[in-house]
């Protein structure tokens, strides 16, 4: 890199990293002020996470729903750095990767998400498994395939957290499982999906109980073992056998940016204002589950992928600005509604006026996902798939 080269190092692929970049890329930089857009993530694939779901029925593969950097990538400027940081030193605007090099950067863009906390009961760390990644998607994988294969009459698995991933998981599971799964979900509060709206909520019920998926609520976690998990209701203490334990449960900041000096609220997330820089700190930007975000209409933005999605515009195009002497444009959030999988086939979708539940839903569910892909050659790749799914389908019967 040479002197007059600005560098833009963003952290973490996931929609705010990778969607970021992306938009960089396709903005009108000028060739007498070049920069470069780097891109680090110690993963090699990026993870549509909405989709992430039917890996465990199989309804989709690894390169759908993970596609490798390198082949989003072609083509464009970004340059895909796979590496860990192992430091931020903010005064130097330098970054000490885990591979050992060290670069310095113009505008930093903070993106790397969140991490489901493993502490939260004894034996969790060492017995459950979280679903955010293809290794975590794969691992279940591979511990329901060996289930499958076992002598056990019945395959029990605990789902703990009522949330999206935790209603979406066991109803994924328990299509997956048919009737020899036992599925049960386990929630401290009194509902679940207490974010969603009413529709939602009805529709995640209804598709839990025709899938026989026991509701566990106002129920904690107390310990998990290799095999057991006990349970508290009412200062009720029971143990109970289980052989997968799936934990949802929480986020939490990344540890690496704990020791960064940067204003935080009591969540740990990093405080930004509506340009979605950090709060006196013009020259960092951050988005995604990191961010404590209010837009300029002074609503709380949600850490939803949604929300990544549109700050990543945003930030694409005021790191432009900020590096072309341009004003820079507050956030405006827009809620599009929500969608949700509730096993093969079915979904419900609620937005822009319209309520949709089973098959009809799945099916839009499925082309707004096609549709926000990263890359138009990803998009063909993986529409022509679907289009061709259902002749291969009748050829194999």
């Amino acid at each position: 890199m040479t002197d007059s080269v600005r560098r833009i190092c963003i952290l973490g692929g996931g929609f705010g990293g990778l969607y970021t970049a992306l938009r960089l890329n396709s903005l009108p930089w000028s060739s007498h002020e070049p920069v470069e857009i780097v891109l680090i993530d110690q993963r090699d694939r990026f993870i549509f996470a909405p989709l992430l779901y039917e890996l465990v029925t199989g309804e989709l593969a690894t390169w759908e729903v993970a596609p490798p950097y390198a082949e989003l990538l072609v083509g464009t400027q970004i340059q895909f750095v796979q590496s860990s940081v192992e430091s931020i030193d903010l005064a130097g605007k330098q970054i000490q990767l885990g591979i050992g090099e060290t670069l310095a950067y113009d505008r930093l863009v903070l993106a790397l998400g969140g991490e489901t906390p493993m502490n939260m009961a004894p034996g969790a760390a060492e017995h459950a498994i979280p679903f955010r990644t293809v290794e975590d998607a794969h691992k279940l994988q591979d511990q329901l395939r060996q289930l499958e294969l076992s002598d056990a009459e019945k395959i029990r698995v605990a789902v703990v957290g009522g949330g999206y991933s935790g209603v979406e998981l066991a109803c994924k599971v328990a299509d997956r499982l048919g009737d020899r799964g036992r599925v049960r979900l386990i929630e401290r509060a009194d509902d679940i999906l207490l974010s969603s709206a009413e529709f939602n909520r009805q529709a995640a019920r209804d598709a839990l109980s025709e899938r026989n998926v026991w509701l566990d609520l106002e129920t904690s976690v107390e310990t998990i073992t290799a095999d057991s998990m006990t349970l508290t209701y009412r200062e009720q203490t029971d143990e109970l056998p289980v052989d997968v334990i799936l934990w949802t449960v929480g986020t939490r900041v990344v540890p690496l940016l704990e020791s960064l000096d940067l204003p935080r609220n009591d969540r740990q997330q990093i405080k930004v204002d509506t340009t979605l820089q950090v709060v006196d700190c013009p020259d960092i930007f951050a988005l995604g589950d990191l961010a404590d975000c209010k837009d300029a209409s002074g609503q709380q933005v949600p850490n939803t992928a949604q929300s990544a999605l549109q700050q990543a515009d945003y930030v694409g195009w005021n790191i432009w600005a900020s590096l072309t002497n341009r004003p820079l444009l507050p956030f405006h959030y827009q809620h599009l509604g929500e969608m949700m999988t509730l096993g093969i086939d079915n979904a419900t979708l609620t937005g822009l006026g319209l309520r949709l539940e089973g098959p009809l839903a799945h099916v839009a569910r499925r082309l707004t996902y096609l549709y926000r892909m990263p890359t138009v050659n990803h998009q063909i790749r993986v529409g022509l798939n679907w289009i061709q799914q259902p002749l291969r389908d009748l050829l194999s019967v």
